[in-house]
Order: C-alpha cells, then structure tokens, then sequence
C-alpha cells in the first residue's frame, strides 16, 4: 500500500465521522486538482456539511464532465473515485481508484493519451538538425512586422518569455492598435492566472513599437505577419535582408504561401525559414516551422529552441501549400461544404464534430476566422489541388447578405455579448441559394446519412490527406503530424 493510502487507513480508524467527512473531502480535492482543472469546481465542497450536499455537488461536476468531454469516460472514473472517498472514507477511495485504473489503462482512450504523450516527446528529434553537434544561438531581440491579431499575438508570447520585441506598423495609428492588443493579451494572461502583475509589467517593458526599420540592426531574427499577398512578403523580405545583421534569421508567419515564393528576390534563402503560429498566438501551443530545400540546420535549431523558451511546442515541417496541418486538414472543410450541398442541415454537421471531441464544428469554426480568410485560403488550395477541390458559393453569398461571422456578429450563428453563438435562422434561404447554385442534390432531394456517416464523411478525407502529407514528406514521422492536429487543430488527443 503506497504511504498515502496507509495515512488514509490510519485516519478511518481513529478519525471521527465529521471530521472523517473533512478529511476525505480534502482529499477528493487533491485527487482532483491531480487529474483535470475542470475538477476543481470541486472547491464547493468545503461548505459541504452533510453526505446529501456532497453527492449534490459531485452531480454538477457529473453534468460538467459531460458537456466537456461527452466521450472522456475516465472524467466519470475521476468523480466515481471522489464520492467513494468522500462517502466511505479516503481509504476505500484509494482503493476504488486502483480498481478504476486497471480498467481505463486497457481503454483505447490510454492507448491515444500514452501515444500523445510520447509523440510529442519525439518532435524535438529531427534528423540532420539536432542530432549533428550544433548549439542553439541566443536569440535575445526579435522583431515583428505587423501588429494584427497574429503579429500582436506573436509578439505577446515572445515578450511574456523574456525576449525583447521590436513591433513594426505601417503607421501610427495602427502601432498603437497593435499595441493595445499587446496589452490586452497580456492583461488577460495576468487575469487567467498565468502571469503575476509584476511579470506582466516586465514583459510590457521589452516591447518597443517603430514605423521603420532603424531598429533591426541589432535584431537575432524577424517575423513577418503581414496579410497573406506574395508581392507585399517579397517586398518586405528584400527590404529586411538589407537591414539585418547577416546571420538574422528571416521569418514568415504564412498558412499557406510556398517559402521559396517569399524568398524569391532575396538571396538569403538559407535563413528563410516559416513560423506558423495558431490563432491566438499567444494562447495555442502548436509552433509549425516550415523549412525549405535550402533553409539551414542552424536557422531550424535556433528557431526551435525560441519555441521552447515561449512554451510552444515546435513540430518541424517540409513546405507545401498548407504546409503540414492546415494541408491535412481543408478537406475538413471541402467536406463539410459537400454535405450541406448535398442536403445536409449545417448545425447537426457542427453539432456531430463537436460531439466527436472537436471544440467546434467546421461552420462556426469559419465564423471565428472570417470570410476573407476562408476566401483567400480556399483559393490557395483551389489553385494546389483542383483535382479534389468542392467549389462553394456559399461564402460569397454570406459576404454579399453582409456578414462576416464573429466580426462582425452575424454568419452561420448569431454573435452577442455576453451569450453563447446561437444558430441564425435567417442563414437558411442563403444556404439554399447555394444549394441552387451549386446544383448537385442527386435528382434535387436532399440525401439520407446517419450520424455516424456524416462524421466519419468528414474526417476520413482528412486522414486520406495525412497520407499524401506523409508520402511526400512533408513531416519527419506519423506522430508529428498527429501532435501537430492535436495543437494547432484541436484534434481530441484521446482519439
């Protein structure tokens, strides 16, 4: 019996019932705080004075658990655990608890968790980079160009882990938004409970704003994240190889546009390297460095190495359109449109994805990115892959009707302060409009696919893509990719 347990032996036998209750509900709290934050809700049950309130507060947690991860049994497992110790004592806990593991550590929900685990480990190996004897250079000063959601995000998470940021706009007016989008995040860090006052005043300190490049000489690397036009990244690459020191690592935030297309005019191409953040930049964890034929070793360590310093997870990438996971992953969406056209309601599509363990299904998750992004990537993938590209009007209709999603509060859902997205039912006759259009209903009736049809329709192109991905190698290994969905996508890491 491990120390714990024969503590908890000790108190059944000496403690008093009330203060046996006491005992183990500190207890229940410890094993929750061990397992998952969401237990901590379990906090309650310090006002707890009888049996009958404790099961009622193990019954919000049951509901919790539920609507947060539906297909998670372990969460159950968790909260069965906690009320046997608050019900019968810490030490028939214990025991529940060994007898709960042995049954979840043979589920294939442990299988996926322990597979996770390891795999993420291995994304620090990449062969000829980390294991050739080169050491990391010390990246104290990074620059940023553009202070939008992804530039200001960017910059967030370099200045929260301690490197000085040089912040360039265009303008002052739209520095100073960057700015205080900087400030914001960083606010919110400090809310959260992710950063003290005093190191959110320390961050905000290493942040410099600037109009021109005066401030690069002594930059260790840039990150352009400008918007998403190859003639304006060109313009800019050749304008910062000419600035910089000459060991400057030369960086692009791009989803989607070919490297060697940015470092084209340049003659630097060892140094071009691509740092795909998700969005928001400063809150996901996923850090996709995309190299080309010609980008060096160094460049690749020194750039996996800032990752680590700001607590990002570095997955090493080859360059294609839509690099490793944003390729993988439209036909997520192609799918999606496919089935809406062909009769399919688009809230139970979105419904079924985030029953599956996703956080949200395909339509609201356009709503979060905007119309234009969703245009302007789709064309980019049109353009690499016409062979297996849906052509939806439907966007170009939501534009014109004027929305924009979440920007501007109205999509596929509805956007109010204060309350959850909602379904728009005034979307419907836009979605038919399309339909019209589109005009590939077999015989104009909508078809019939059961629930698990319409997610498994929608994912396996997804894993079809993950094994061109593979192919062409695009990654190192199979599980870097599956870490990479994980963290940039959101992928449920007990599937």
């Amino acid at each position: 019996m491990s120390e714990e347990g024969e503590k908890l032996g000790l108190i059944d036998a000496i403690v008093p019932s009330q203060e046996l209750l006491k005992v183990s509900r500190q207890w229940a709290l410890d094993i929750a705080e061990r397992r998952k934050p969401w237990l901590r809700s379990l906090h309650r049950t310090d006002k707890i004075g009888s049996l009958s309130e404790a099961r009622e507060v193990l019954k919000a947690a049951r509901q919790q658990a539920k609507k947060i991860a539906p297909n998670m049994p372990q969460h159950h497992a968790c909260l069965d655990v906690i009320e046997e110790g608050i019900v019968h004592g810490g030490y028939n806990g214990v025991l529940k608890e060994a007898k709960v593991f042995k049954e979840l550590v043979l589920t294939e929900t442990a299988k996926g968790l322990v597979h996770v685990f390891f795999a993420q480990r291995m994304t620090s190996k990449i062969p000829n980079v980390t294991d050739v004897g080169l050491k990391p250079r010390h990246i104290k000063k990074v620059a940023v160009i553009g202070g939008g959601l992804m530039g200001s995000g960017i910059a967030t998470a370099l200045i929260v882990g301690n490197i000085y940021v040089v912040l360039k706009e265009i303008n002052s007016e739209y520095l100073q938004k960057g700015t205080k989008m900087i400030q914001a995040n960083v606010r919110s860090l400090v809310t959260r409970g992710n950063l003290t006052q005093d190191e959110a005043d320390k961050a905000l300190s290493m942040l410099k704003g600037a109009l021109d490049y005066s401030d690069f000489k002594d930059v260790d690397m840039v990150i352009e994240a400008v918007i998403e036009s190859v003639p304006l990244k060109q313009k800019i690459f050749s304008e910062i190889e000419n600035v910089c020191p000459p060991d400057c690592i030369l960086a692009t935030n791009t989803s989607t546009i070919d490297l060697n297309l940015v470092g084209e005019k340049t003659s630097s191409q060892d140094r071009i390297i691509g740092a795909h953040f998700f969005s928001p930049a400063h809150i996901m964890p996923l850090l996709e460095i995309v190299r080309t034929e010609k980008t060096s070793a160094q460049a690749i360590l020194d750039l996996m190495t800032v990752g680590k310093i700001i607590k990002k997870v570095p997955v090493v990438v080859g360059n294609c359109t839509g690099f490793a996971v944003n390729r993988a992953f439209f036909p997520y969406t192609q799918s999606a449109q496919l089935l809406v056209h062909l009769g399919v309601d688009l809230f139970r599509i979105d419904r079924l994805i985030s029953s599956f363990g996703l956080p949200m299904g395909p339509f609201q998750l356009q709503d979060l990115s905007g119309y234009g992004v969703a245009l302007a990537v789709g064309k980019e993938f049109a353009d690499a892959f016409p062979d297996r590209t849906f052509r939806s009007p439907l966007v170009d209709l939501l534009i014109k009707s004027g929305r924009n999603g979440k920007n501007n509060g109205k999509g596929y859902y509805i956007y109010e302060k204060g309350s959850k997205p909602r379904p728009d039912p005034s979307v419907l006759p836009i979605i038919e409009e399309s339909r019209r259009l589109a005009n590939i209903m077999p015989n104009g009736k909508p078809i019939n696919v059961t629930d698990k049809e319409i997610v498994e329709m929608v994912l396996f192109p997804v894993v079809n893509e993950a094994c061109r991905v593979l192919d062409e190698g695009i990654v190192v290994r199979a599980s870097d990719l599956d870490i990479a969905s994980v963290l940039g996508m959101s992928f449920p890491n007990y599937r």
